[in-house]
């Protein structure tokens, strides 16, 4: 017998008749009711079991949930012809939020990444030169991410060649395997990449080694070299010799680096530099190599040892340390290591570097919420809720265990504003998409939006008390490299 659900709901009602109610008789019908009810109940949930997929029945339920008001047809009328960040943007949110921070870091110009994936990169050398222009009161300074980025593909490439070496005693189906043969390349990264790349290569400023079109677009080079390497990584996988495995990735590198200078351009090995005072006035001429520039200039600062990646997961344990397998920029290089805090430890963390003058590495989910014309993240910002007639109540630990949401571009962290309590109201960081995007190149986010969507800042040492450092000395944890949370920030 097949149930139609308006017998179902039929009944229902029936049983929830006052004249059913005060009568001995009725209970004893409004009992039999209640089991035929049952009975028609689990007949149509087997019914659907059956095959799992929508009936008539079930569309004919679906159905009944769909209205026909005024506010309904408008909502559909305006949703077919135009953008939903348009019509969710919330008019009440509109003023422009208050620019003023009380503790900000002391920095100059704003960079552009371009149509490229290296926030990560852009965002570390921001950091250092943050801190070089307030030293030296100089009048303006970028160093040269093209430089580093050639360094960055090629480590990348002998990272993916290598990986290969060590898993081709496994099937091309393994998990692993899988995962090096889908993502052999990349231009995100983070920030050990910055450190080991910096540490190993040095820095040149950005007029040594400027840009061009294809660092500024680098998906077409990319995706070139991307092919070479799956190609290189089979015959790697089929070598039985480890004499001639060698000599062959060693062949194969200098095929991708010989694409990489046609596209990118020859990375220098040594350079002039004259540095001018805040006037722009010539000091002194020096020559460096790329190592020696940043010696001079940063040699008390070790990229390696004087920074700990603290990030908020809610979905993992607080104050573990976790190691992300294969997650690095450098073969010889370090994986991403972090110590995982509760939110409230890792603002009071990034308002002591701030306060102390020292801009810090930051990345979080910055497509959520973010109202460019203004240059703000707010969770204000858009009422999706209202727009589509349903709620959106997953939190931080549920978006990131289902892959709603997760970090996705790095930024440099620059201020903070603090209320009489010392508690923060809002956050800003500089971005690497252009003076004219954003607010004056910068982006700045409420205190709630911080909490919902930031995931790792990057902290110097000093900032952190002993008690928490103490947290390092244990072994981290490791987690695959395909795990949700560590896709590279673009």
């Amino acid at each position: 017998m097949v149930i139609d659900n308006r017998d179902i709901v039929g009944l229902s009602k029936l049983l929830d008749n006052p004249i059913f109610i005060f009568t001995q008789k009725t209970k004893t019908m409004k009992k039999i009711i209640t089991l035929a009810l049952a009975l028609m109940t689990v007949g149509t949930l087997s019914a659907q079991k059956d095959n799992g997929g929508i009936t008539a029945e079930m569309l004919q339920e679906i159905r009944t949930g769909q209205t026909n008001s005024q506010a309904e047809k408008a909502a559909r009328n305006a949703l077919a012809l135009n953008a939903i960040p348009e019509l969710a943007t919330n008019a009440e949110n509109l003023a422009m939020i208050d620019t003023h921070f009380s503790h900000r870091v002391r920095t100059k110009g704003i960079t552009d990444q371009h149509q490229s994936g290296r926030c990560w990169l852009f965002t570390g050398l921001n950091v250092l030169r943050a801190k070089m222009i307030d030293d030296l009161d100089l009048p303006s300074l970028e160093f040269s991410q093209n430089y580093l980025f050639v360094y960055d593909q090629l480590e990348k490439s002998n990272l993916f060649l290598q990986a290969v070496i060590d898993t081709k005693h496994l099937p091309m189906d393994d998990r692993k395997v899988e995962w090096l043969f889908k993502n052999p390349l990349n231009d995100g990264g983070q920030f050990t990449g910055v450190s080991n790349l910096v540490m190993k290569y040095g820095v040149v400023p950005a007029e040594v080694m400027p840009e061009n079109y294809q660092s500024n677009n680098t998906a077409q080079v990319g995706n070139l070299i991307k092919l070479k390497l799956r190609e290189f990584g089979l015959k790697l996988r089929e070598q039985k010799d480890r004499r001639s495995t060698v000599a062959l990735k060693t062949e194969m590198l200098k095929e991708i680096y010989s694409m990489l200078v046609r596209a990118y351009g020859v990375p220098p090995t040594e350079f002039e530099w004259t540095r001018h005072d805040k006037d722009g006035n010539p000091i002194e001429t020096k020559r460096y190599t790329p190592k020696s520039f940043y010696q001079e200039y940063f040699g008390d600062i070790d990229l390696e040892k004087n920074f700990v990646m603290v990030m908020n997961d809610p979905t993992r344990e607080y104050h573990k340390v976790y190691e992300i397998e294969y997650d690095r920029h450098v073969y010889d290089g370090d994986n991403w290591v972090y110590l995982n805090l509760p939110i409230e430890e890792v603002k009071a963390l990034a308002i002591a570097s701030i306060k102390d003058n020292t801009a810090m590495y930051f990345s979080c989910d910055v497509g959520k919420f973010l109202l460019s014309k203004k240059g703000t993240l707010d969770i204000n910002n858009f009422d999706y809720e209202s727009l589509m007639g349903v709620e959106f109540p997953m939190n931080k630990e549920q978006r990131v265990r289902t892959f709603a949401s997760g970090s996705s571009h790095a930024m440099t962290l620059i201020a903070v504003d603090l209320d009489e309590e010392g508690n923060p109201k809002k956050w800003m960081v500089e971005n690497s998409w252009g003076a004219n995007s954003g607010w004056k190149g910068n982006l700045i986010m409420t205190d709630e939006w911080f909490e919902e969507y930031m995931f790792r800042v990057v902290i110097d040492k000093k900032y952190i008390p002993a008690e928490t450092l103490k947290l390092l000395e244990q072994k981290p944890i490791q987690l695959p490299s395909w795990d949700p949370m560590f896709a590279y920030e673009e």
